[in-house]
């Protein structure tokens, strides 16, 4: 889309330069899909372009993995592979390619497409939202005058587009810590259809210790992090489930009702706790999918009626 507003395009990666008007620039395919009032009702004046940061893509130490907000997909796409042969016993590298896939876009896109940019145009299916909160991720935030904070990516995207950048920040990178990394993982996926954008999306880790964390995307408005000390079973599950998650936190759009996105959480949330229950890791049961026998269930329930009315 052309952006005929834009008066300036500015390489630069200081806060202290942004004024009303600017947008930060990384890949742009938001930016050049939604035009010059894509983010408000102003037009946008000048891009801050990233392009010349020179920062480095991936950083692997032991500590973890940091991913520069200027990682493409692409990028990020390739790393299980290339550290495979590192050595790092990580098995958290499994949930990369899942949740790249889960773009569902050309190679065009994933060439330009960035870590930063799906984080901070804060869409409820943002893949990349998934994976930094699936995995413990923490964003690193830059604001004018030097300032600098962290914060949980599950803390960072605080609604249906909507994130805790204040005016003028930036968000620089995304650190995936160890101890997440070496964790056991589960991924689950549900989309409406086999193109389209994810409508749930479930992550589990288990640690050496037993506790889980399930970590919820796609079908709530922002991410939702449960914590369990060990397993839980199915009943306490659901439970907390219910206690997390009030109905009006799932996402409402074409891509899914929200009685049919809390359907399919406890659904996903009971296959990965059953998957990380088994000692060898296998799922005890088919994973749910939107064709064959299990779309649509034969007899819904009360909760899927609703749904399956409005589809």
């Amino acid at each position: 889309m052309d952006m005929n507003t834009i008066e300036a395009v500015v390489p630069t990666t200081d806060p202290g330069e942004w004024r009303d008007g600017d947008a930060w620039l990384a890949g742009g395919t938001v930016l050049f899909s939604y035009g010059s009032y894509a983010f408000g009702k102003d037009p946008l004046r000048r891009l801050l372009d990233l392009g010349s940061a020179g920062w480095p893509s991936i950083t692997v130490s032991e500590a973890g993995i940091e991913l520069a907000a200027t990682c493409t997909v692409a990028e990020l796409h390739a790393l299980p592979l290339s550290h495979a042969v590192a050595g790092k016993n990580w098995p958290g590298l499994d949930l990369i390619r899942p949740c790249c896939d889960s773009f569902v876009a050309s190679f065009k896109v994933w060439n330009m497409s960035t870590v930063g940019g799906n984080l901070c145009t804060s869409l409820p299916a943002g893949p990349m939202i998934s994976l930094c909160a699936g995995l413990d991720g923490a964003a690193t935030v830059l604001g004018p005058g030097g300032s600098r904070r962290e914060l949980p990516v599950a803390d960072f995207i605080t609604g249906d587009g909507q994130n805790a950048l204040a005016p003028g920040e930036l968000l620089r990178s995304v650190r995936l810590p160890a101890s997440a990394l070496s964790t056991r993982v589960a991924f689950r996926r549900l989309s409406l259809s086999n193109l389209g954008r994810s409508g749930v999306l479930l992550i589990g880790t288990l640690d050496a210790g037993g506790s889980l964390t399930l970590t919820v995307t796609a079908a709530t408005k922002r991410p939702i992090q449960l914590r369990f000390e060990s397993l839980p079973d199915s009943h306490a599950l659901a439970g907390a489930l219910d206690s997390a998650i009030p109905n009006e936190l799932y996402h409402n759009d074409i891509h899914g009702l929200p009685a049919w996105r809390r359907d399919m959480t406890y659904r996903l949330a009971e296959e990965i706790r059953a998957e990380l229950a088994s000692p060898d890791g296998s799922p005890t049961a088919e994973p749910a999918r939107v064709s064959g026998d299990f779309w649509p269930p034969q007899h819904p329930s009360p909760q899927t009626s609703s749904w399956l009315k409005g589809a």
